[in-house]
Parts: C-alpha cells; sequence; structure tokens
C-alpha cells in the first residue's frame, strides 16, 4: 500500500499600493494606532459607495501575466457573505464566477540539485479586499479581544494552486519561488510579519490499496500560515495525522465534511477550528455598487512592458552567460534582484564571472549577512569591487592579497572616506600587495628556504608531493605579493621533478 499527498495553496497577496482598494484610505502597516486608517467605506457605513483602486487592478494583472494566465477580457466584482467581527460590512467584496484571471502555471525546481523543474498549475489569481485584525489578550487571563480596522479594504491578490504539490518540501519551495517572482515584479512587499504574505494548505491523501482501489482522505484546509518553515512542519503533521485516522476510521472523502484546522505551532500539531464552508455558503451574488471591468488588448500591452526578466529566466542566462553552476545561479538569483544586479555588474567589470559569483556569495553576503546590511547598504559598491577583481584577472595582485584589500575597506567608513580606484592603489602600495614580478628577488628567497628545510626537500624529491606547500607557504610569507603559481614553478625547477 503506497500514499501520495496532494496539496493545493491559496496564497493571498498584499499588494502594493499607497490607498486601500476601495476607497482613499492608506494601506501602510500601522499596528501602533488601530482604527484610524479608515471611513466610512472600510467601516461599512450605510450610504458609503466603493471606488475600484486602478492600480491595484494593474498589479494583479501584471502578476497574473507573470503566472501565465490567461486575463478575462470583462471581469465583475461579487460580495461574499460571513459574518466576522473584523468584518464590520458583513460581507467581503470579492470575485466569484468571473475572476480577471484563470489557467495559469508556476515553474518550480523539485528534487534539490539537479532534479529538474516542474510546472505547477494555477486555478486563478482573483482581486478582493482585506478583512480587519482581531486582536486578542494573550496573557491567559481571559480578558478581552478587540478589533482594528486599520488593514480592512486592503488589496488582496489570492493566488489559488492546482492540487499540482506533492510534499512538504515543494509546496515551500512553490512559495519561495512565488514570493521571489512577486518581490522581482515589485507588487507586493511579501512580509509575513506584517501579513503581507499569507498562505492556507489543502492537504489530504490519496491512499493506493494492494487491490488496486484508490481511497482519499477528507481535505483539511490548515489556515494562516506565518512563514515557510510552518507551512512545511504543518502539512508534515497533517499528512501523518490524516493517515492515521483513516486507518483508524476509514473515513474516506464525502463521507467526512471538510474541515478547517489551525498550526500550533508550540505544540507542533494541527488544531480544529472549524467545519469548512462552501461555495453555497458564501451566497455570493454580484456587488451591485461596482461596475464590471474590461480588460482591453492596449491596456494588457502597456502592462507587458513593465514585466522586468523573471528569476527563473535570470537564472538559466546565468548559467549560459557567466558560465555558473545550477547552485551558484540560484544563490545569486535568489536572493532578490538587487542583489543579482550587483553580482551582474561586477561580473561585467572584471570579466569572469565564476570569480565575480565567488566573491559575491560569498564574501560579500557573508559581510551583509554580519552586518545585517542588504545589498543596496553594502558600503562596497559593484563599481569598487568589479574594479578589484579586475586588477586579479590582469595578474596585478593575487586573491589573496585582494581579500586583505576587500576587508580593509570594510575596516574604513566609505561615508567619510570615498572609494575609487586610486585609494585600492594605496592600500595596495602601503601594504606591499602589488603583485611580484621579479623573478630575481623571488629566486633568492626560494634558494634561503630551500637551504632552511632539507626534510621538505628530500619528501618532495621522494615523491611526496604536498612537501611543496610548506615551501611554498613560506616563500609566500616573506614575499608579500609573490604568486603562487610562479613560486610553484620556480620551486619545482629548483627542486628538479621528484
Amino acid at each position: 500500500m503506497t500514499t501520495t499527498t496532494i496539496i493545493g495553496l491559496e496564497v493571498h497577496v498584499q499588494l502594493l499600493t499607497n490607498s486601500k482598494i476601495f476607497c482613499g484610505c492608506s494601506s501602510a502597516f500601522n499596528p501602533h494606532q488601530p482604527n484610524v486608517q479608515t471611513c466610512p467605506v472600510c467601516l461599512g457605513l450605510p450610504g458609503s459607495l466603493p471606488v475600484m483602486n486602478r492600480r491595484a487592478f494593474e498589479l494583479a494583472v501584471k502578476t497574473a501575466l507573470a503566472l501565465n494566465c490567461d486575463i478575462a477580457p470583462f471581469t465583475k466584482w461579487d460580495r461574499k457573505q460571513y459574518y466576522y467581527p473584523d468584518l464590520p460590512k458583513g460581507y467581503q467584496i470579492s470575485q466569484y464566477d468571473l475572476p480577471f484571471s484563470d489557467d495559469g502555471a508556476l515553474e518550480i525546481e523539485v528534487g534539490g540539485e539537479g532534479g529538474g523543474t516542474r510546472k505547477i498549475g494555477i486555478i486563478r489569481a482573483h482581486l478582493e479586499e482585506d478583512a480587519g485584525k482581531n486582536v486578542h489578550d494573550e496573557t491567559g487571563r481571559g480578558t478581552d479581544s478587540q478589533v482594528d480596522l486599520n488593514r480592512a479594504g486592503t488589496p488582496l491578490l489570492e493566488i489559488v494552486s492546482q492540487p499540482d504539490l506533492r510534499s512538504p518540501q515543494e509546496a515551500k519551495r512553490y512559495l519561495e519561488e512565488l514570493k521571489l517572482l512577486l518581490t522581482y515584479l515589485n507588487v507586493s512587499d511579501c512580509n509575513m510579519q506584517e501579513g503581507s504574505l499569507r498562505c492556507d494548505a489543502n492537504v489530504n491523501l490519496h491512499i493506493h490499496q494492494d487491490d488496486g482501489h484508490k481511497v482519499a482522505t477528507p481535505i483539511v484546509e490548515i489556515k494562516n500560515l506565518n512563514s515557510f518553515r510552518n507551512v512545511e512542519l504543518a502539512i508534515e503533521f497533517e499528512v501523518k495525522r490524516q493517515y492515521e485516522e483513516w486507518e483508524k476510521t476509514g473515513k474516506k472523502m464525502g463521507e467526512v465534511a471538510k474541515e478547517t484546522r489551525g498550526w500550533d505551532a508550540a505544540r507542533g500539531k494541527t488544531v480544529p477550528q472549524r467545519g469548512k464552508e462552501e461555495a453555497s455558503d458564501y451566497r455570493y451574488f454580484p456587488d451591485p455598487d461596482l461596475v464590471p471591468v474590461t480588460v482591453s488588448a492596449e491596456l494588457l500591452d502597456s502592462i507587458r512592458a513593465t514585466l522586468c526578466e523573471f528569476p527563473a529566466d535570470r537564472r538559466e542566462r546565468f548559467k549560459g552567460t557567466y558560465g555558473l553552476s545550477d547552485y551558484d545561479a540560484r544563490v545569486t538569483v535568489d536572493q532578490g534582484q538587487a542583489f543579482a544586479d550587483y553580482f551582474e555588474e561586477v561580473a561585467g567589470l572584471c570579466g569572469d564571472g565564476k570569480q565575480a559569483c565567488n566573491w559575491v556569495t560569498q564574501d560579500v553576503l557573508r559581510e551583509m549577512n554580519e552586518r545585517n546590511l542588504s545589498i543596496g547598504e553594502f558600503p562596497i559598491r559593484a563599481a569598487v569591487l568589479g574594479n578589484l577583481l579586475e586588477r586579479i584577472a590582469k595578474k596585478q595582485i593575487t586573491i589573496k592579497s585582494a581579500r586583505e584589500v576587500f576587508l580593509e575597506l570594510l575596516a574604513e567608513n566609505p561615508s567619510r572616506r570615498p572609494i575609487s580606484s586610486a585609494h585600492i592603489d594605496q592600500i595596495i602600495a602601503e601594504k606591499g600587495l602589488a603583485l611580484v614580478t621579479d623573478t630575481g628577488e623571488l629566486e633568492g628567497v626560494i634558494a634561503e628556504v630551500v637551504g632552511k628545510n632539507p626534510k621538505a626537500v628530500a619528501d618532495f624529491k621522494a615523491g611526496k608531493q604536498a612537501a611543496v606547500g610548506a615551501l611554498i607557504g613560506q616563500v609566500m610569507k616573506a614575499v608579500k605579493g609573490a604568486d603562487p603559481q610562479t613560486v610553484r614553478t620556480m620551486l619545482v625547477e629548483k627542486l628538479g621533478n621528484p
């Protein structure tokens, strides 16, 4: 008997607009001043009328195009009826049977390094307004709950995947790729801590029995997962729980109502919340206060013109143009658009994509993390690093010397002393880091080192190739800026091949 995990994700993305979707109130994150970013429209007061935010619609269409969705030429707004304390109107303006986009796909990498890619279908992407937020007393004293409506009416794009994901790890990778695409498109900041990106996971199992029959367990929706790691952990737990429940009860899809469960991160388990509503429970009907939207070919063309190079395409280009491995291309691109731009500028200036990648993904990224800086805040700009690495390519300094210059530049404060090529030259001169090309000077030092290390010389002549490493190190220590390859060649010639 085998099992197949069936996962579909519903992702809610807050769009980067200055105002809410149907009114002029600010959509900025503001948890410290509750209920100040409100008006009669988002408070649901009688007589108030919503007005569509054009920018929100354009950002939504931009995202749908990037997800390869079909864009409907005609779309309307619907009222989704349900009662929550943070939904003052008693309904949510959303889209039901005529969403503005459907039938898309997002390609993700599966199976780790070299595992290939797979397309995950997108059922639909539609616009809706957000609800407010219930603020509960979490002290355990059981006092009161409050409602903050600052968030009510912020524009949300709901992206619903096909149930094409087959493991918790695939679900996490899908979310990572989706978030990266959204940030490249600059349609959302995707800040999960502020609620700009939220996810619900629909999970069930297909159990393939030995007699050839397939049993599907009841679908469970896990709500409001607030990190990609929690998505992974919640699905892992739910898969195990559903299988154990089926073994115990034998209940299958259709025999038990759909269920909504929450993820309790502290206890590492999903917990029941309520029965899952069907579409009929929401009593959808067209919103009479909002006119439908027609999408012209001219509008689509103008939005397409704003699309950037997508992360997946950029990875492939980096592999072809700069000779990067799958891993290096993924690390460079997945750090974000600004980081990938930084790498590309460095690579173009120094003429060595692999060298640029090594420095950017190792030295630069390490220092960024240690200093808690973004690439935009990093003090050594791409033009300066490119200039430094170009000197390695031209054999003016060694890689070791370049790292010494790099750390010296970071130790100084560039905001008080602008970095330039002349400044790099100054550090190289002050520290004596220029590559030594005078073989006469090297010959003298090599002769001295050989004379002081008879055992290493004997070992090398006896066939121990590693013995020459100690000799090279001593020469390099004595002559700053010596080229290791030149030193090795001269040592081997002096000692004679073993």
